[in-house]
């Protein structure tokens, strides 16, 4: 027994302890009993006190607290969803901010004065910001008596950091009047005397660390991309807050980083962009040795014209490239650690994320410099991992990666009947599984087998080169916060190496297979369809990426139909979807045709689903809603209905994978997707990021904190 559960009878005489011994300790298993119930009140009553408090109280009670500020809710961003829910609480928490709920007081203290909206940003919508009066940047003519040496002037075209920063929030250059206003249906106008800009970033940076840069032997050995991938992927800068209440400036934002504000950075030594502490660092060899800022050379490495010179090292922040003198290409590996951007924790990532295992697993830490508490010293490779967990054999196990860096081991599975294993990421790390074409005469992709009853996990890898194969009588395949590289791998320009290629093949196996927060790419089932029940799919805040919506997202090996039954939740489907049956498909966005065989059981709700498709019945999904919203019948009435179909469709600032804009609406999207979800939030994968509801409600606490004259409008920067 642990010294919690017999806090009671700890507290009795040795006497009465001797004599319940004896007995075979029935009071001592009544007081455990007491015990149990009395912490669970004494828990109740610990959160009672602590819900006084807004930094402290449950989520439910924030609503409460916020009346008693008198802080109102914004209708508007819609109405509140039921608590008892996770999405419900998710929803709840964006409409009503608990920063903002705190602040509310002091914002209203702090009223007109220009900080206070960058304050707002962060508080109602979780977005950074900079606020900018932008009668500051108009051209007028100055009194000699009483010069504004701080306003904007005309250009120079000498002055090269000027003119890259000439449209964005950090520009210096006068302007003439603009007469639009900067919020509103019409489009937005800047330059104007009571015209203020909020410019926000809603884009989040993820570290990457101590990893290997790709050689880009194509391009020469002397080569390198920051991503592990091979693809070109601008650099984010970390961005520190400001210190006190003020204007946030370029240093204080996740900006991408610019090629003249890298190179005044190195010109200064380093420290805020390069360096150790800074946003990106380089190094060479085994020993990872790091190369000191004045051996970089900021230079424009499109096409690779650009020769470095020897000693130094070029660097382009806007593409995620290095470059080498010819004759001095490192032999030993390059290691980079950088940012880059992306709209959520979806995928893998170095970032935070809870995990969970069979009470009793066995762990198999590979990398790191251990922890306290393992049963066994880390291991070098996921291969060596394997192969004592192959010699052991535990009931359930986990095989956990504590860096960064990337593997290369072949990895073919095989569990036994009702055992479990998890090849898993520990938090805040990405490791990178690169699956080679070792042997010609078969595929090497990841395989999986499994007896009844057993049970395979992916959770928080990145793997590229091959898909996951999994076979056998296993229970369940789950893939979790993973990336499984849509194409396979991708060339510098983002395209996939190999888009015809799936990332998950189904052979002949009854595994239900969950997705959950991952990127993967196209899904092939093969299983009988007379002889075998139909497969189970689950995907849930997702995408499952063929590359193009021409291909097979999801369809079957040797059969017309995938021979499985779907359940689709707040996910994307870039591609076709060829399955048995729909059990449930909701709030997601189905670009490409759907051809399901059982039409009469099922469901698709506030969903997008492409024209022409065979589904189930349909609920609140589009086009149908603006087409069956054109009454009558003729030429005229088919081509407004043709027409409204065109006009809903999904549009997304990218749909290559390797893009910080990764299946993201854009802002000029229909506002029938954007706020088609059955809580009003947007359609697809990015549902829980509730972005509709953040922008309504920042705007209506911007207009209710500027003087009246004013007029403010958001700018979305990213």
């Amino acid at each position: 027994m642990n010294e919690i559960s017999d806090r009671l009878y700890e507290l009795l005489p040795a006497m009465h302890r001797r004599l319940d011994a004896d007995e075979g300790h029935p009071l001592r298993a009544l007081l455990q009993v007491i015990e149990e119930q009395s912490t669970i009140l004494e828990a109740d009553i610990e959160q009672t006190y602590e819900n006084w408090f807004i930094e402290t109280a449950e989520s439910w009670i924030v609503p409460y607290l916020a009346e008693l500020v008198g802080y109102d809710p914004v209708h508007a961003a819609g109405e509140v969803g039921d608590p008892a829910t996770p999405q419900g609480e998710a929803l709840n928490r964006v409409l009503t901010p608990r920063r903002d709920v705190a602040n509310t007081i002091r914002n209203r203290r702090r009223k007109g004065t220009l900080a206070l909206l960058e304050d707002l940003a962060l508080d109602v919508a979780g977005w950074r910001a900079r606020a900018v009066e932008n009668f500051r940047l108009l051209v007028e003519a100055q009194s000699l008596d009483y010069l504004h040496l701080d306003r904007a002037r005309t250009v120079d075209l000498r002055d090269g950091d000027a003119l890259e920063l000439l449209g964005s929030p950090f520009e210096r250059l006068a302007h003439t009047i603009d007469v639009r206003r900067p919020s509103g249906p019409t489009p937005a106008g800047r330059f104007n005397l009571p015209n203020v800009a909020l410019f926000v970033w809603r884009l989040k940076t993820y570290p990457v660390t101590s990893t290997s840069a790709y050689c880009l032997e194509e391009a020469g050995p002397h080569n390198f991309a920051f991503s592990i991938l091979g693809n070109d992927a601008p650099l984010f800068a970390r961005g520190e807050p400001e210190a006190e209440v003020a204007i946030a400036d370029e240093a204080n934002l996740p900006v991408r980083i610019r090629r003249h504000a890298l190179e005044q950075d190195v010109a200064g030594a380093g420290g805020r962009l390069y360096g150790p502490d800074g946003s990106i660092s380089v190094a060479i060899g085994e020993d990872r040795d790091a190369v000191p800022p004045e051996r970089i050379v900021v230079a424009d490495l499109t096409g690779w014209t650009y020769a470095a010179r020897r000693g130094t090292v070029a660097l382009d922040p806007e593409l995620g490239r290095l470059s080498f003198p010819p004759h001095e290409a490192p032999d030993e590996g390059v290691w980079v650690s950088y940012r880059y951007g992306f709209a959520d924790d979806i995928g893998g990532g170095e970032y935070m994320r809870t995990v969970s295992q069979a009470l009793g697993a066995t762990v198999y830490p590979v990398g790191g410099s251990g922890e306290d508490g393992d049963s066994v010293e880390p291991l070098a490779t996921i291969g060596e991992a394997l192969a004592r967990w192959r010699d052991e054999q535990p009931l359930d196990a986990v095989i956990e990666c504590r860096e960064s860096g990337y593997y290369v081991d072949p990895i073919d599975i095989e569990l036994q009947a009702d055992q479990s294993l998890q090849l898993r990421a520990a938090p805040g790390v990405r490791p990178v599984i690169r699956l080679l074409d070792r042997q010609p005469g078969r595929a090497d992709s990841l395989r999986v087998r499994g007896e009844s009853g057993s049970r395979f996990m992916l959770d928080g890898l990145l793997v590229t080169g091959r898909p996951i194969r999994a076979e056998g009588e296993l229970a369940s395949l789950r893939i979790r916060h993973s990336t499984l590289v849509p194409g396979w791998s991708l060339q510098p320009n983002c395209d996939p190496r190999r888009p015809a290629e799936p990332s998950i093949e189904l052979i002949e196996t009854g595994a239900c297979l969950l997705i959950e927060h991952s990127i993967v790419g196209s899904i092939q089932v093969s299983r009988d369809a007379v002889a075998a029940e139909p497969s189970r799919i689950e995907i849930s805040d997702s995408v499952v990426d063929a590359t193009s919506e021409e291909r097979e997202a999801i369809g079957g090996v040797g059969w017309p139909l995938a021979h499985a039954t779907l359940a689709i939740a707040r996910s994307t489907v870039i591609g076709q979807v060829q399955a048995h049956a729909v059990e449930l498909a909701e709030n997601s966005i189905l670009l490409g045709s759907a051809c399901i065989a059982r039409s009469q059981v099922g469901c698709i709700r506030f969903s997008y689903v492409t024209p022409g498709s065979r589904t189930p019945r349909r609920h609140r999904c589009q086009p149908d809603l603006v087409v069956a919203a054109v009454i009558g019948e003729g030429l005229v009435q088919d081509r407004l209905r043709r027409r409204e179909a065109r006009r809903v469709r999904p549009l997304f600032s990218s749909l290559r994978y390797g893009t910080p804009d990764y299946c993201r609406l854009m802002v000029d999207c229909a506002d029938e997707v954007r706020h088609g979800a059955d809580d009003r939030s947007e359609m697809g994968v990015f549902h829980d990021l509730f972005e509709p509801q953040r922008r309504t409600n920042l705007e209506v606490r911007l207009h209710e904190h500027v003087p009246a004259a004013a007029d403010v409008g958001i700018h979305l920067v990213s």
